[in-house]
């Protein structure tokens, strides 16, 4: 076959070959068949293993090579497994940029507050008087023994081991202390700036060595308005200064073996000269024996203390009081000085 005849024969066989998919396309449609769209990958087609059909020779057209076209198909883009993303540990700060650590405090003291604690305190009141307080809530329905520049004296506890007392203080710079029967003390001290202003003049004794301070602050003698005692012992008004002299009567006479004290308080002024006197009566458990005593005199806070001791007559004179004059220096040398 020449090469004109081969060139017509490949050109019938293309020419059929379309018009073949023509028809078949044609007779789709006809049938009523909708179109497909058909969408193609957007990968371009690619020639390739051409061969160039020989212009001459008698091989048949069947045995003949012809151009061959391969086509690669896109790779399917779904499933596609992307990488996961790494998490990177976060990078320890510097230390510049670190925060302080936090301060470790030491773990905190629990204290137990003592149940049996005993506390004492001193507070000034007018005319150099000492309002004490004493809590002791061990020491309930005690009696205690309250000792100050000489003085001593007894009181009792409550029963809830409280004890409130007012006490003229007797020097400047005022020392209390007191003491319990299982042998416990507190004490306490304050400043006392108003006993330069006072003088005071005190007996004290123990049991039933009975004595009794009257101050004459006139002429009226014992029925006078100046007479002070202990039944008339002309308290000045709570929180008020005293325009005149006064008395006080100290200690618990209901304790066992009490001490017990009076005191005469009086200005320094020249011009005030009252008479102070002691009195002892003469009673059953008096009598016929000696009693033991103490004065003290406190002149601007300076104390001098004296001991007392006093035959008593015999028990025939029971009923009578001995008098006791001079115990007091004499006052206008005193406030001289």
């Amino acid at each position: 076959m020449g090469a004109d005849l081969k060139r017509r024969v490949a050109r019938s066989a293309a020419v059929l070959a379309v018009a073949l998919g023509a028809g078949h396309l044609v007779q789709n449609m006809g049938n009523g068949a909708k179109a497909q769209k058909v969408v193609r990958s957007e990968v371009a087609q690619k020639t390739t293993a051409i061969q160039t059909l020989a212009a001459g020779g008698s091989e048949s057209l069947s045995s003949q090579p012809i151009a061959v076209q391969k086509v690669q198909t896109a790779p399917e883009v779904a499933n596609i497994v992307l990488p996961q993303a790494v998490i990177l540990p976060k990078a320890a700060p510097k230390m510049a940029d670190a925060p302080p650590p936090a301060a470790i405090l030491p773990a905190a003291t629990i204290k137990t507050a003592d149940a049996c604690a005993i506390a004492l305190d001193l507070v000034n009141q007018p005319n150099a008087m000492i309002g004490v307080t004493l809590t002791a809530p061990c020491q309930t329905n005690q009696r205690v023994v309250l000792q100050h520049a000489g003085l001593a004296i007894t009181e009792q506890t409550t029963s809830l081991g409280s004890l409130f007392v007012d006490i003229p203080a007797m020097e400047k710079n005022a020392a209390i202390k007191i003491q319990f029967a299982d042998g416990k003390t507190a004490d306490a001290t304050l400043l006392v700036p108003e006993i330069g202003q006072i003088r005071r003049f005190a007996v004290q004794w123990q049991a039933n060595d009975a004595f009794q301070i009257h101050a004459f602050e006139d002429a009226g003698g014992y029925s006078g308005a100046g007479h002070v005692s202990g039944e008339n012992p002309h308290t000045p008004t709570n929180g008020m200064h005293a325009k005149t002299g006064f008395l006080t009567l100290l200690g618990n006479s209901l304790s066992n073996v009490p001490l017990l004290a009076e005191v005469y308080t009086f200005p320094t002024s020249s011009g005030y000269q009252p008479e102070v006197v002691v009195e002892a009566a003469v009673t059953t458990t008096a009598c016929g024996r000696e009693m033991l005593a103490e004065t003290l005199i406190s002149t601007g806070g300076d104390v001098t203390v004296t001991d007392l001791t006093l035959a008593m007559p015999a028990c025939d004179a029971i009923g009578d009081y001995l008098v006791l004059k001079n115990l007091v220096p004499d006052l206008s040398i005193a406030a001289a000085n």
